[in-house]
């Protein structure tokens, strides 16, 4: 009778230890920050984007675009002295594949984008070299041929996320 008692004792403490090793513990799971409280600082070096060539290149639009972070990291601006800097990257992407490429001239990005198929979703992605990160603009752009969006006067300003 003993032994029963000692195996059902032994059985509850052991059902107790699994229950209590089951239950998720809320200070160790990764946190999601907000865009807004992500740290614009980064240390990445410059991305090697080149546009690919697997595209005939028989259609293209054209991006006017202009860069402003503090849209969505506004105090971080601020703080950091963030500008478009010379040696900043603007690219355009399918997929994987880069279909556009483009340095700002007099703060602006004139992004010349080739040949995905119309109706694409083109993705943009944005390297500041002052604060050595990437960022990835939150809205994609339909791809269409002989598109223009944005120009001089209304620059197409998407806003952006830390990739």
């Amino acid at each position: 009778m003993l032994q029963v008692r000692n195996c059902k004792v032994l059985v509850l403490c052991a059902l107790l230890l699994l229950a209590a090793g089951c239950k998720k513990d809320k200070k160790s799971e990764p946190s999601t920050p907000s865009s807004t409280t992500t740290s614009i600082i980064g240390n990445l070096p410059s991305p090697e984007w080149a546009v690919s060539e697997d595209y005939d290149m028989t259609s293209s639009m054209t991006v006017t675009a202009s860069i402003d972070l503090a849209l969505t990291y506004e105090s971080q601006v601020k703080a950091t002295g963030w500008e478009v800097a010379a040696d900043d990257k603007l690219a355009a992407f399918e997929g994987e594949n880069c279909i556009g490429l483009a340095t700002p001239k007099e703060g602006l990005f004139y992004l010349y984008v080739t040949a995905p198929k119309s109706g694409s979703a083109v993705t943009l992605k944005y390297y500041s070299s002052k604060v050595k990160n990437l960022f990835v603009a939150d809205e994609a752009l339909v791809y269409s041929n002989d598109v223009i969006i944005g120009t001089v006067a209304a620059p197409h300003t998407p806003k952006w996320t830390v990739k």
